[in-house]
């Protein structure tokens, strides 16, 4: 992995997957870090502590762009199997607390208003916690999206206090086959039909935008997020990667160096600095506008 340090941002000489400078607010492909040394210090513990899969997302990221979209999806998830039998993975579960089940009987609502359609993220209660029943069920209306040429908008929201939490960690080491697995993910995603009719979709992003929370939402054609609207990537902790369609999604607004950074550090990112990224299009003024409470 190439880590490119300045005080100044520049044209890079050559390829690199990080390229971090004590500017403040640089231009693509660049990281604005207050000390670029110590952060470079920092993402090599952890690649240290993380190797495969801090390697494994470069890899799949510099893989990308000579990939068609549907391909870059089934290269992250044949990654985020290999990676979910790895020691890293089965030593982050074992240390985890067992979380139970948090059924939902209707995870993900649809409303049709003309030729608008609204579809809902609907777990409050656990921020919209992303399970296998909210996946099939975001599927099933995101179909009626791609498949009905009347629907001219659609609305993609969460309720509650946060737009998606990311992957519901009741869930997490359930899976005993990861080439099933593999196939699920590839045949009912999300993330597939997304790309399909991204130009139409409209996210509307506040509260927490967790892993699969801003994985899928970046696929949209406009994301509208609040002052509260808090974006992270935290798998690489896990000894995972993005696996909701992150490596495919985030790089096409913001590039792969800037992804791989908020995958490998786990950083937080503000709706403030969304917005100046790229990963978000508008800043909604209030969010009554984004979750419609």
């Amino acid at each position: 992995m190439r880590v490119a340090v300045a005080a100044e941002p520049r044209e890079p000489e050559g390829e690199f997957d990080l390229l971090l400078t004590a500017s403040a607010d640089p231009p693509r492909p660049w990281v604005g870090c207050a000390d670029p040394y110590a952060t470079a210090q920092r993402l090599r513990d952890i690649v240290a502590a993380r190797p495969d899969a801090c390697l494994t997302l470069v890899q799949v990221l510099r893989m990308g762009p000579g990939l068609p979209p549907s391909d870059r999806l089934v290269v992250e998830s044949l990654a985020y199997s290999t990676l979910q039998v790895g020691a890293a993975h089965r030593s982050w579960l074992s240390g985890k607390h067992r979380h139970a089940a948090r059924p939902s009987t209707e995870p993900v609502l649809l409303d049709r208003d003309g030729d608008r359609l609204t579809i809902t993220l609907n777990r409050p209660r656990v921020h919209n916690a992303f399970d296998a029943a909210t996946r099939d069920a975001l599927c099933e209306a995101l179909e009626v999206a791609v498949t009905d040429p009347t629907v001219a908008r659609v609305d993609l929201r969460g309720s509650g206090s946060s737009f998606c939490s990311g992957g519901d960690l009741a869930e997490f080491g359930s899976s005993t086959d990861q080439a099933r697995a593999h196939q699920v993910r590839v045949h009912r995603s999300p993330a597939a039909l997304l790309q399909r009719c991204a130009p139409k979709v409209t996210a509307h992003l506040h509260g927490a935008c967790v892993g699969a929370g801003i994985e899928l939402a970046a696929f949209a054609g406009r994301v509208i997020v609040v002052q509260d609207t808090v974006i992270r990537l935290p798998e690489i902790s896990m000894g995972l990667i993005p696996g909701a369609g992150g490596t495919a999604s985030l790089p096409r607004r913001i590039g792969r160096e800037r992804t791989a950074y908020l995958a490998m550090t786990g950083a937080s990112l503000s709706a403030t600095e969304a917005r100046r990224w790229g990963l978000a299009d508008e800043m909604a003024a209030r969010a009554a506008e984004s979750h419609g409470h």
